[in-house]
């Protein structure tokens, strides 16, 4: 049976300084709550005239407060880009094929991506902060909207729901991916041996 690839999807934020924590976090709660497939207690939250959906799940939260406040630091860090990456990915548990009786029976398989690039922007002057605070608004409007097209235009790779787990496809939040795969370039091929 041929593989196929997993959906990567990208989202550009734009953000103050000051509101970068609030538009990240609010672009992460609109993704899980298309792709939450658990019980959750919807809510909504108010942001630069905007009402966007989120989950009431302290886990979910504590996550996501936690990679949003390592990707500000990183971007903090970096001395003249103040760019930054955040990566979402959904897996699901599937059954690998083992020859031996020995070794991990089941695998981790990456079925979704979520790439968000975020850009701050500083204002220079007193006048820079009402079209900063527009172009904000109009990137977490763009990205709200493209993500609820994305999710009610493409279904058909969601894989079938097998457990009764309370969280049926495990997830995880990267920050500045890209870096993290360089540093780790040996891991995936040291199994080999």
């Amino acid at each position: 049976m041929e593989q196929r690839r997993r959906p990567e999807y990208n989202l550009e934020i734009f953000a103050d300084p000051a509101c970068v924590k609030d538009v990240v976090k609010a672009i992460l709660h609109t993704i899980f709550f298309h792709r939450y497939f658990t019980s959750i207690s919807p809510l909504t939250r108010d942001l630069l005239d905007l009402t966007l959906p989120a989950i009431d799940d302290v886990d979910l939260e504590t996550l996501i407060d936690q990679r949003t406040l390592a990707l500000v630091r990183a971007i903090d860090s970096g001395h003249q880009q103040k760019r930054g990456q955040l990566s979402i990915q959904f897996f699901e548990k599937r059954r690998r094929k083992t020859y031996f009786s020995f070794g991990k029976a089941d695998e981790d398989v990456c079925w979704e991506q979520w790439t968000l690039d975020v850009t701050i922007a500083t204002p220079r002057t007193e006048t820079d902060v009402p079209k900063i605070r527009r172009a904000m608004t109009k990137s977490l409007e763009k990205a709200a909207h493209k993500i609820i097209s994305i999710v009610n235009r493409e279904k058909d790779h969601i894989p079938p729901i097998t457990t009764t787990d309370s969280n049926p496809f495990p997830y995880q939040i990267v920050v500045n991916p890209k870096a993290v795969h360089e540093n780790d370039i040996w891991r995936p091929r040291m199994g080999l041996f």
